[in-house]
């Protein structure tokens, strides 16, 4: 017997998958819905999304820090590059290796650390596939999954259809080659075009409102950028052969993330960008501020607290000693002379008797 270590890794995962789509079926079918049916085993996926989401809010949270943090540092770590610019020896790449990785400690952040969520939810992706493989495999030979899924329901599921026509692990090419799959392939097409459409609006609205000037000359900006578009194609490309259940899973996982990601670009915009402005605007409007703490204020706590920091700094300025221009030695001897009239004569006119 073969050892399946990818089926090993996934098989957890799998159990979680299963019991959170038949939770989610048993309380639909408990409200009337038919256990068959297409809409009950949709909303099952979509269920499925909101469960993996809220659990990785606190993920989405320490990625939003991070890119922050990326581009704070990305004026730093264009010195660093410009430092070892043209040198190519190894010495040179072990000094500018070990000076990036010093800056990503100081600040605690790492580029890997913006791609959490995604690295997490992949695992899921991947899992949600295999169980959808697994339906149609088990179906045949009246098999269950590895946890909850019953034959019983791996049967539902497997003739379960969305609007009576597409089946929940049918992809494109197999709804292409299918005589009656016109209407699923129409299905599969717009969903796969609104799937690349949420994830390509979604990257579009960081890198056009919620970067600084200073963040949209730096590297990262420019991955961003290149992101931006290789993204969509590689799901054009993949989108092809996900099932069914799989690009539903997607794009209400992509929603998910684009309606997050305009709340806190509303309300945590990064300092200097173009959200951020909006939202001055839009507190001035209400007569509010943000204070040097982030917290928003009256506008007249506000001013306030912009006078106080002002006078703070105006008598911190005046107590400080005042700097002594440098002078030139002779420019010193008139000073002391003046000073001092009577020792510059005397040791002028001086003369044996």
């Amino acid at each position: 017997m073969q050892f399946d270590l990818i089926g090993t890794i996934l098989w957890p995962l799998k159990w979680m998958v299963e019991l959170v789509l038949v939770g989610w079926h048993a309380l639909f079918t408990a409200v009337g819905l038919a256990p068959a049916a297409g809409l009950t085993w949709v909303l099952s996926i979509v269920g499925l999304v909101l469960i993996v989401r809220a659990a990785l809010i606190p993920l989405f949270v320490k990625q939003i820090k991070s890119q922050r943090k990326m581009m704070e540092i990305a004026p730093e770590l264009r010195k660093v590059q410009e430092k070892y610019k043209g040198k190519r020896d190894q010495l040179s790449r072990e000094a500018m290796s070990r000076e990036t990785m010093a800056l990503y400690k100081k600040h605690g952040t790492t580029p890997v650390s913006s791609c959490l969520p995604l690295l997490v939810q992949m695992p899921i992706f991947f899992a949600l596939f295999s169980v959808l493989n697994d339906v149609s495999k088990h179906a045949a030979v009246g098999q269950g999954g590895v946890g909850l899924l019953t034959p019983e329901l791996t049967t539902e599921f497997y003739d379960a259809r969305l609007f009576d026509v597409a089946s929940m692990h049918v992809n494109l090419v197999t709804a292409w080659g299918q005589s009656d799959g016109q209407v699923t392939v129409a299905i599969l097409l717009t969903l796969v075009v609104l799937m690349i459409a949420s994830q390509f609006f979604t990257q579009l609205q960081i890198i056009s409102k919620n970067l600084s000037p200073e963040a949209k000359t730096g590297q990262a900006y420019q991955m961003q950028k290149i992101m931006l578009y290789i993204l969509p194609l590689a799901f054009i490309f993949s989108g092809v052969f996900f099932p069914l259940g799989v690009v539903i899973y997607w794009f209400v996982s992509n929603l998910w993330t684009m309606v997050q990601q305009f709340v806190v670009i509303r309300e945590m915009p990064t300092p200097g960008s173009d959200a951020a402005k909006a939202r001055e605007e839009r507190l001035a409007r209400k007569g509010k501020a943000i204070d040097s703490s982030g917290k928003v204020v009256p506008i007249e706590k506000y001013e306030a607290e912009q006078q106080r920091l002002f006078e703070e700094a105006e008598k911190a300025r005046a107590t400080q000693p005042k700097r002594q221009q440098p002078v030139g030695k002779q420019r010193a001897k008139k000073q002391q002379s003046a000073k001092n009239p009577g020792t510059g004569g005397a040791s002028g006119s001086s003369s044996p008797a």
